[in-house]
């Protein structure tokens, strides 16, 4: 098997590495990913600019390619032009920091997965909970565990799978659950602040509700769980997501609408 991993931490971060260790026991990994991080980037791609790269080496580990661009680049950049053929799975990860609920829309590791499976790959973003003294390796053992049942069970093109590992502690994780992605919204903090010379700025700043807030609170059972509520309680979480963003319930009923005549 040919798997694409890349990420949004940069080619050099502790969870990618973590990751290719974990993949490379078993398949063909080539890393592309960016040369700095770009944690918050999104779905951004580079289009005013040439998009450079270069191989590295990332230690005794791996020989990889660091793309001075964003993770949707890496992705595309990898596919049409680095690989010798398209890959049969792109997995983007290990993240550090969870991408559960609406997170989803603003992370870079979600992207890479995502622009994936717009070229018509499985995808699998792999991400998990920011600590003191984070365990990538034993993270990337279970992210591995995971990847292998869901090439077991279901891999179909554009197919994308989101994996949330919560802290590793004594008694956790206690599992996995299948899990929905929170659409709660973030409280927004919009911090004034004044720099030495006096200047005036901004700092954006914000954090989620508590889980209480979710559908069914803290007594939702654990198949209605999403996946912050399922997270919360020390479960690993997997979330199938599509970048298809129609409402086709309104679709249809918009259908339905007597629309003015413009022509």
């Amino acid at each position: 098997m040919l798997i694409l991993l890349s990420n949004d931490d940069g080619i050099y971060a502790d969870g990618l590495i973590a990751m290719y260790q974990a993949l490379a026991e078993s398949a063909d990994v080539r890393v592309v990913a960016p040369a700095t991080a770009q944690s918050g980037g999104s779905h951004a791609i580079t289009i005013r600019h040439p998009v450079l790269w270069k191989t590295v080496q990332v230690g005794d580990i791996f020989q990889g390619t660091s793309v001075e661009g964003t993770p949707a680049d890496c992705v595309k950049l990898a596919i049409h032009s680095l690989l010798p053929r398209k890959p049969d799975l792109v997995v983007a990860g290990i993240n550090a920091g969870l991408n559960s609920g609406v997170h989803v829309l603003y992370s870079g590791t979600v992207a890479a997965a995502i622009q994936g499976a717009i070229q018509g790959c499985p995808a699998i973003a792999v991400s998990m909970e920011l600590y003191r003294d984070m365990d990538f390796p034993a993270a990337a053992r279970i992210a591995r565990c995971l990847i292998d049942r869901i090439v077991q069970e279901s891999l179909h093109p554009g197919q994308v799978f989101s994996i949330n590992i919560p802290e590793i502690r004594p008694g956790w994780p206690k599992g996995v659950r299948v899990a929905s992605q929170s659409v709660q919204a973030m409280v927004e903090r919009v911090e004034e602040r004044a720099d030495p010379n006096g200047r005036r700025y901004y700092w954006l700043a914000g954090d989620f509700k508590d889980i209480s807030n979710e559908p069914g609170g803290n007594e939702a059972p654990p198949d209605q769980q999403t996946d912050r509520q399922a997270l919360s309680e020390g479960y690993v979480t997997v979330t199938p997501l599509q970048f298809n963003l129609t409402d086709q319930n309104l679709l249809g009923e918009m259908q339905g609408w007597s629309w003015p005549d413009v022509s």
